[in-house]
């Protein structure tokens, strides 16, 4: 086994790592960094791929594929980097389909959907306490949130079985429970839930493609040399941010298994190089950072916190067109489905390149991720396609092309789209999740060596 010396060894080429090395070496250009994925590729949870189209062959994110002006860091760096963005098309009419497969379809060209009235009330007033709570939030320090042992020890679950009314009303917070984490809402604290919602600035902008939400824009895939953006699409922001980096600095296909550190410094081992250091920075998801092998073992409160936050179940679907039928006939593409045996997928959207490539988008998250992640890759197909036909019309069973990816099966991802925590790991255990373990409080703070910001 070789052994190599660098300053900073980043286990995780996704964009936080990727950013991480940015950052550094923006404020201290002479350190020697190392980027280290156990994928042959970067860009973690997002991923670009070409799949067959009306045009010929056309590229799509497999992954995360939103972005929003709140989120100024990323949009910072597609300012960086000289890329574009483009606004989710939303013109026409939405379809909602919550209360079971016997249940009324409605149609509607607002953002909120075609409810009854009592529905409507109940939204209304859920939605106001969900903020109310929201708003007093400590981002920074979610303990700080006034009665915050209390609000984490319940689940979503358990709060809108207290606070809602109507049963379709919690239908349809199952379905954005899915949708926005891949996971039920018995499954994560409440007090979690709220302060995501409060990163967000509110639990609408989880779910709308309205200016300022979560679904705003997408990046465009421009024209470029193969060796800045090969795969266009979300991705290529991993890829920008390697090519400014250096390529010699991130080594794919080099999955970390072990780091042990002493006084002096680090060890960061794969199955077949070491790699010395003076301080490491690890960026995968808590539930991958867990299964590293640490020497000596991580505070106890920093180990349980990794081994109970799990990550969402998120199988993402495209679904390519001769044209966009849908928009013809005057709908959006937008769909919100309450899963069934029958119907697998909890929403769809226009996906249509900025080429002009008609495709339609959509997830099976949660529970139905489970349970159809076991089935033949046709027989989901032809559930979905179903599925399309009923809401849009006949025409979504002439489709080009079907692709579709399970992030749980996915190697070094395990799941999609984030991890969650359970009740009462935010109480006993959120202080650890920034804490710097070992060396870094020694050398990483030190100005002269890593710069002066």
């Amino acid at each position: 086994m070789t052994e190599e010396t660098w300053d900073v060894v980043i286990v995780g080429a996704g964009l936080s790592g990727l950013s991480a090395a940015q950052t550094l070496r923006k404020r201290n250009g002479k350190l020697r960094i190392l980027i280290l994925e156990g994928k042959d590729r970067v860009g973690g949870r997002t991923v670009t791929q070409e799949l067959p189209a009306a045009h010929g062959i056309d590229r799509w994110d497999m992954g995360g594929q939103w972005v929003g002006s709140t989120q100024t860091y990323v949009m910072d760096l597609i300012q960086e980097f000289g890329l574009e963005v483009y606004t989710q098309y939303t013109t026409g009419k939405k379809v909602h389909h919550v209360g079971g497969p016997h249940a009324k379809v409605r149609t509607s060209s607002t953002s909120i959907p075609a409810l009854s009235t009592l529905v409507l009330l109940d939204l209304s007033q859920l939605v106001w306490k969900i903020d109310r709570l929201s708003s007093t939030v400590s981002v920074e320090d979610p303990m700080k949130t006034p009665n915050a042992q209390e609000l984490d020890s319940m689940t979503l679950h358990s709060y809108i079985e207290k606070h809602a009314w109507t049963e379709e009303m919690k239908e349809e917070m199952g379905v954005c429970s899915r949708v926005v984490f891949g996971m039920e809402p018995n499954q994560m604290s409440f007090l979690y839930f709220i302060m995501y919602a409060a990163a967000a600035g509110g639990v609408l902008c989880l779910l709308e493609s309205t200016p300022g939400s979560a679904q705003e824009f997408r990046v465009k895939t421009l024209d470029c040399t193969a060796a800045l953006c090969p795969q266009g699409g979300t991705q290529q922001l991993s890829e920008r941010l390697a090519q400014q980096i250096g390529r010699e600095s991130v080594r794919l296909g080099q999955a970390v298994t072990a780091i042990w550190q002493d006084a002096e410094r680090a060890k960061v081992m794969t199955a077949t190089h070491s790699y010395l250091c003076r301080a490491v920075i690890v960026t995968c998801p808590p539930h991958l950072a867990a299964k590293i092998h640490y020497q000596p073992a991580l505070p106890i409160q920093r180990e349980h916190l990794t081994q109970n936050m799990p990550v969402g179940h998120l199988m993402k679907f495209v679904i390519t067109y001769q044209m966009a039928f849908w928009r013809e006939k005057g709908y959006s593409g937008e769909i919100v489905a309450r899963p069934s045996a029958e119907c697998p997928l909890s929403v769809t959207f226009d996906g249509t390149s900025p080429s002009g490539s008609a495709a339609l988008v959509g997830f099976i998250s949660g529970v139905q991720a489970y349970n159809w992640s076991s089935r033949e890759l046709s027989e989901r197909r032809d559930a979905v396609i179903l599925s399309l036909v009923k809401y849009l019309g006949e025409e979504a069973a002439s489709y080009i092309h079907y692709e579709e990816k399970d992030w749980a099966l996915e190697e070094y991802s395990g799941g999609c789209p984030v991890n969650v925590m359970a009740p009462g790991m935010l109480t006993y255990y959120h202080p650890s999740l920034c804490m710097p373990c070992g060396r870094k409080n020694r050398c990483c703070s030190c100005k002269s060596q890593w710069g002066s910001k």
